[in-house]
């Protein structure tokens, strides 16, 4: 076992939703990685829950399925896999038919040093009628969690009654709202890089900072996702991943790396967003739909042609750019700018934190203009971060400069396996350590400020911009940020 791994406690974790796709590519290849690295072992329980009427054996293969498909043949140890499989167990359950269900408590151990947490990975309506079962069957207590995943709700109100149907059974310090960017290891580095370090955070402020450019692009489409259309990319992305990252970058250094400080310190931020409302959302967010791409190389559906008939004409936005601002002493004055989209040029997330430039250049006569620093932390793929500086190009005949990277990649510098988000976040559920999950004032206060962008655009009678498949985006994001005097970085700028 690495040093570097640190055990957890015996846990029994019940998977509600267990034969769904979560579950098969998420889930149990997550804790498939965890207990062959040996942070658990078998003195630990996985027990799946779901309607079907699935046997035990039935769901072991399941989960050995599951491992053959959706983890990297390096990592498949045929030895390793029947001993996870061994501590897996099935309970059929239907909440809405308790009376129906196998017996969910035969299959959990009464035992206060035993872990106990649920994951809710069904339907969001499904979150208050489990909580409530579990508490009808007495088997919920004080000490266990429960996981609660996305989408929480489609506006404010929305929320606020899923949270309030989970709270009837659950505390706040019970529930783990899950946000897998929140997990990946180069976020995490964010807080690292920030805060152990003291060479950035003099700097991390209007004085020094221009702008700071956030972009998550997936070059796969929608597909025939339903769920994607009742939601669009400000929902999916921008209200979740996309303002947690804003978070990070902007928030004020907490007083330690206590859960509640640290998400006291995002709260702030998302409470000092300034609204963007009416005449504001037409100059302020972008948003666009792509369109097929026919050629003799390539054929790309457009997003309506992958929508049911019933479905077409729909205004739902698949790409989204808007200017943010932060209305306090360390960010007046500095635009955030994001960005999200599906069929865009690359899959691609990253944050641009761009640099003031230099306030005079003694280099009149060189070759080459003097470029602004730009701090680049990529979360995928190629997981690293880059800073990009001016130097002297070598050689002798004169002083040219030349803009090259101080670049630290992740797969170079560390020659272990970086674990996935999920594996991370499973575990510190069982931890107890909630300071990469959502607290409900954040998440409540995120939909407020998302709201009034969403009513906007419903008011417009202007359909979404339309933007090729393959490209990023369309020309009123280009707008959007040249307006001001800048531009996207693209990788090459």
């Amino acid at each position: 076992m690495s040093s570097r791994i640190i055990p957890v406690q015996p846990f029994d974790y019940v998977v509600f939703g267990a034969t769904g796709d979560l579950t098969k590519r998420k889930l149990v290849p997550a804790l498939y990685h965890r207990f062959k690295d040996g942070q658990f072992d078998e003195t630990s329980r996985i027990i799946g829950a779901s309607r079907s009427k699935l046997s035990e054996a039935e769901f072991q293969k399941l989960v050995r399925d599951a491992l053959h498909t959706f983890v990297e043949k390096d990592y498949q140890d045929e030895a390793t896999i029947e001993r996870f499989v061994s501590i897996c167990t099935y309970v059929p359950v239907d909440a809405s038919k308790p009376d129906e269900s196998g017996d969910l408590g035969a299959a959990l151990r009464d035992d206060a040093n035993i872990v106990r947490a649920f994951y809710l990975a069904v339907a969001p309506d499904l979150f208050e009628p489990i909580a409530e079962y579990l508490k009808a069957k007495k088997l919920y207590r004080r000490d266990s969690r429960v996981v609660i995943e996305k989408p929480l709700g489609h506006d404010l109100e929305s929320s606020k009654k899923i949270n309030d149907g989970v709270a009837k059974i659950f505390h706040e310090d019970q529930v783990y709202r899950i946000d897998h960017y929140l997990g990946k290891e180069t976020v995490q580095n964010l807080l690292a890089l920030r805060f152990a370090n003291t060479l950035f955070e003099p700097i991390w402020n209007s004085a020094h900072i221009d702008h700071v450019q956030l972009t998550v692009a997936e070059s796969v489409g929608a597909g025939t996702r339903g769920y994607y259309d009742e939601s669009g990319a400000l929902r999916d992305m921008i209200q979740n991943h996309m303002l947690q990252l804003l978070c990070l970058v902007a928030m004020e250094p907490p007083a330690s790396d206590d859960a509640n400080a640290l998400r006291d310190e995002k709260l702030k931020v998302l409470r000092a967003l300034r609204p963007i409302t009416n005449g504001e959302v037409a100059t302020k967010t972008v948003r666009g739909q792509y369109r097929g791409v026919s050629s003799e190389t390539a054929k790309v559906a457009s997003y309506q042609d992958e929508l049911p008939e019933e479905k077409k004409g729909s205004r739902t936005e698949t790409f989204v750019a808007l200017k943010a601002e932060i209305d306090n002493w360390r960010w007046a004055g500095v635009p955030f700018y994001l960005r999200t989209g599906k069929r865009m040029a690359e899959r691609v997330s990253e944050i641009a934190i761009q640099f003031k430039p230099i306030p005079h250049s003694i280099f009149d006569h060189a070759e080459g203009a003097p470029k602004a620093n730009k701090l680049i932390i990529r979360l995928q793929p190629d997981e690293g971060v880059k800073l990009m500086m001016m130097i002297k190009d070598p050689g002798p005949g004169g002083m040219r400069l030349r803009e090259v990277p101080l670049n630290l990649s992740f797969a170079e510098t560390f020659s272990e396996r970086t674990p996935e988000a999920y594996e991370r976040l499973l575990m510190d559920v069982i931890r107890g350590s909630q300071t990469l999950f959502m607290r409900r004032d954040e998440l409540e206060a995120a939909w407020s400020w998302v709201d009034p962008i969403r009513e906007g655009w419903e008011r417009s009678p202007d359909a979404p911009q339309t933007y090729t498949a393959g490209t990023w985006g369309p020309t009123g994001a280009v707008a959007l940020i040249e307006r001001d005097g800048r531009t996207w970085y693209e990788g090459t700028n």
